[in-house]
């Protein structure tokens, strides 16, 4: 959990602990003995709740709907966003929910098995994010060099430089897949999982804040339900068969 290194930097990301989770000191091999057991337990009845037939069909292949880009966050995971995420949600995380360094994953996402959303997901409190709006020199080198590529202003308040990281998360997303958002194939959408209530607008709140690099309101519902090519195509094809 790397306690001792990244205190202050890293704290309200890596090392905070869920309220219904034991406290327990950094590397106790113990509690890892304790938890793989809590593990299989807990997949043995998943197994068994879901049956041979959901993992048959999974065997089948993959067609996600979403090519999901978030946080290493412990607190932020699939349970929010889908209640049946298995083989819906193509999930990459990495500390700041970056696509740069993750960039292979995202167009195998996309390219190859074909998602139409990709949704890059921020939260409120990450340390990523409070570590590289501060000086993380200190840091061991793989993870300075994760934080090198959040490019964010020194100083910025918390909420303000997730906001910014995701909008700045979309932009290369835009950058990338222009041709696959203007012929309505790609939607790409920036948000932030709030579950501290920083943006006030609810606790565990997932706010959109861009839609296809738009952040006003009215041009994100605009992005949200205009008529793409791909749709017209579609009709345009319906109709002739």
């Amino acid at each position: 959990m790397l306690k001792k290194h990244l205190a202050g930097l890293l704290a309200a990301a890596c090392i905070a602990t869920p309220f219904t989770v034991i406290a327990h000191e950094h590397g106790e091999a113990a509690v890892a003995r304790s938890f793989i057991k809590d593990i299989q337990a807990v997949e043995g009845t998943y197994a068994k709740e879901h049956g041979a037939t959901f993992f048959q069909e999974l065997a089948k292949g993959q067609h996600p709907r979403a090519t999901v880009v978030t946080c290493s966050d412990s607190r932020v995971h699939t349970n929010m966003l889908d209640q049946s995420p298995e083989g819906d949600l193509f999930m990459i995380r990495d500390i700041g929910n970056q696509i740069a360094t993750a960039k292979g994953s995202v167009e195998y996402g996309i390219n190859h098995l074909g998602s139409s959303l990709l949704i890059i997901i921020g939260h409120s409190r990450c340390g990523a994010i409070a570590a590289a709006s501060g000086d993380y020199s200190s840091l061991e080198p793989a993870i300075k060099k994760e934080l090198d590529t959040i490019t964010i202003k020194k100083g910025i308040a918390s909420i303000d430089g997730v906001k910014a990281n995701v909008n700045n998360q979309v932009a290369a997303a835009m950058e990338e897949y222009e041709e696959a958002v203007k012929e309505g194939h790609l939607l790409i959408v920036g948000a932030v999982y709030d579950f501290a209530d920083d943006m006030k607008q609810g606790a565990g709140k997932l706010n959109l804040v861009n839609v296809n690099g738009q952040t006003d309101a009215a041009k994100m519902q605009a992005e949200l339900t205009r008529k793409d090519i791909a749709d017209e195509t579609d009709a345009v094809n319906h109709k002739h068969h």
